[in-house]
């Protein structure tokens, strides 16, 4: 799906926002603070039907206001498509499809990937592991919607026995009976997360050499399971289950394994510069689109947030030369300047303090 326009209400600073946006790249510029940022995010909130800048709702309504709604208009190859999210400060969010209410956007295959890149998501590299492993489980419904199921099945096992454990672990059959399924589905979630990584990681390099990060950069899974099978699972829960009794959870699974980005065999989160966690995270996010290009043949939506005042005009060229390649690609800036000339621009636009403007006789309200 192509997303043709954007509208609206009382979302973040915007009381009322129309866009019209390019088939391919539109650039919006606009100072700091003026509002691009939110634009993007209201972007990604109608596609994907949460906020990629945090996770309490009630925080994107703009202030003093009870209900914000972004409704987000496209279509493919042979529909129209609306997808839609209202969130109300005390009745939560309600989903709707193509006009119909829906308890989830996820199940509808025609949405667009989304791809963002802000200073928000510098998380992605420099945060807990638990932030890189639910992306990472997100990259797996991405290419392959049909394993989505796994991640839940695992969380509800996990959850089962986690509720053993803290109430001292009840009968032994029973706890053996969730170690059993604990293993099945973790198996399975970690054989996913392990091939979208294997999916990546040589283009990782290679895009992470196109930024400009120096060094020998390298993405791998690390899993905590040793061997991929249901038997070594239930042994090392087994191994480790009066430790788990003490402690009242799992201690075990890949739950607790880590997505591991690093520069020159040493760990980004760790050790780099907020430079390159910036390219790092940059260069994951693209290699990510290409593979689902590749294995879905869906083109991703792809959100670039104030990425281009840290690369030279070089490095500019070749990232909009290849988002460009990928799918439809939202790019913010400063200043125009920060834009390759040379950039297949559609459609410019300017936004500013609660308000913004077209440019180029394009069409915006707010």
């Amino acid at each position: 799906m192509i997303v043709e326009r954007l509208n609206a209400r009382e979302f973040r600073t915007y009381e009322r926002l129309e866009v019209e946006l390019g088939e391919r790249v539109t650039v919006v510029t606009g100072d700091n603070g003026a509002g691009k940022t939110n634009l993007l995010e209201a972007l990604y909130f109608g596609c994907v039907g949460r906020s990629c800048r945090t996770h309490v709702d009630a925080q994107t309504v703009r202030f003093d206001r009870p209900v914000a709604r972004v409704e987000v208009e496209g279509s493919d190859e042979t529909d129209a498509h609306t997808l839609a999210v209202a969130v109300d400060r005390k009745e939560g969010k309600t989903f709707f499809a193509d006009g119909a209410k829906v308890d989830s956007l996820e199940p509808f295959t025609w949405r667009p990937p989304v791809a963002v890149f802000m200073p928000d998501r510098l998380e992605l590299v420099k945060g807990a592991p638990g932030v890189r492993r639910a992306h990472l489980d997100q990259f797996v419904a991405a290419l392959w919607p049909g394993r989505r199921a796994a991640r839940r099945a695992y969380a509800e096992a996990l959850a089962q026995r986690n509720a053993l454990l803290a109430r001292g672990g009840g009968a032994t059959e029973v706890l053996n009976t969730w170690d059993r399924e604990l293993a099945r589905t973790g198996v399975e979630l970690t054989a996913n997360r392990a091939a979208a990584i294997e999916q990546i990681t040589l283009r990782f390099t290679v895009m992470a050499d196109e930024l400009g990060l120096s060094g020998s950069p390298g993405l791998r899974y690390r899993a905590s399971a040793a061997e991929a099978t249901e038997e070594s699972f239930v042994q090392q829960l087994a191994e480790r289950r009066e430790s788990d009794l003490a402690r009242g959870f799992s201690t075990f699974g890949p739950h607790r394994d880590e997505v591991v980005v690093s520069l020159d065999g040493r760990e980004v989160r760790t050790y780099g510069s907020q430079g390159q966690q910036r390219l790092s995270l940059l260069a994951m996010l693209l290699a990510e689109c290409e593979a689902i290009t590749r294995v879905t043949a869906r083109s991703p939506l792809i959100l670039l947030d104030d990425v281009m005042s840290e690369l030279d005009a070089k490095r500019r060229d070749k990232l909009v030369e290849r988002v460009s390649d990928l799918g439809q690609v939202l790019i913010t800036a400063t200043e125009r300047a920060h834009v390759p000339e040379s950039a297949p621009v559609d459609l410019e636009l300017a936004v500013f303090d609660g308000s913004a403007r077209p440019t180029g006789g394009n069409r915006l309200s707010a």
